[in-house]
């Protein structure tokens, strides 16, 4: 069933309120397209209110630049307690475990993918053109997952840390997203090129990828197995 923006960042603002104390985790699909700014940009609500208005706008607790949510897009939070293995080391290292998994998964699907070890990120990046600073899935980071061909985001990472736990958060793009969408919507119509060119979707990479609805049950059946064992 699909849920909405709004309710995954309630789910994941409420998470690190206590000791975390086991893994838990949250998969979200969505029906309509949505904006979700990292904390960083709150002055450019009022911007998205006069350039689109039709789409829902809001601001997530963590930093990082603008998402677009969407019919395209099938996202995991997982919650870990600090000392479980995959964030007990350095903060680059948390993403290891997760971006693997999602390899894995993909591999099972049909879609090859790889995710990037640090030492590649900035060659990596660079293959691709200029960043586009203020999009999340327009610059690579750590353990990211991309096609093995183009190099392209297939699947961003992010996380939040704080003293009673760890959140770690996962955009998969199962079709091609509205990025013309959210570059008009942000004011930045030259950038929609670069979005496209930076980013590829598992329909893009296997034409008869499973629904969205399908890929979140074959994601929270993978979490369940690896996050919780």
């Amino acid at each position: 069933m699909s849920t909405t923006a709004e309710q995954e960042q309630a789910w994941n603002a409420a998470q690190l309120s206590e000791p975390v104390t086991a893994p838990r985790f949250a998969i979200w699909t969505y029906a309509q397209p949505a904006i979700v700014l990292g904390c960083s940009q709150r002055e450019r609500l009022t911007e998205l209110a006069t350039q689109a208005p039709q789409v829902p706008a809001l601001v997530r607790a963590s930093g990082g630049g603008a998402v677009l949510t969407g019919p395209w897009m099938v996202s995991g939070s997982v919650v870990l307690p600090l000392d479980h293995p995959w964030v007990a080391g350095r903060i680059n290292d948390s993403y290891q475990g997760l971006g693997q998994m999602f390899v894995r998964l993909l591999a099972g699907l049909g879609v090859v993918a790889r995710a990037l070890p640090p030492a590649e990120v900035a060659e990596a990046d660079a293959r691709l053109g200029p960043p586009v600073r203020w999009a999340c899935y327009g610059s690579l980071a750590s353990w990211e997952v991309v096609d093995t061909v183009g190099g392209r985001k297939l699947v961003g990472l992010a996380q939040r840390r704080q003293r009673t736990g760890v959140l770690l958060v996962t955009g998969t793009l199962v079709t091609p997203p509205d990025w013309a969408l959210l570059c008009a919507a942000l004011g930045q119509p030259k950038d929609e090129a670069a979005m496209r060119a930076r980013t590829v979707s598992c329909a893009d990479l296997k034409p008869d990828f499973i629904s969205a609805e399908a890929y979140a049950s074959r994601l929270s059946e993978a979490l369940r197995k690896e996050v919780q064992r």
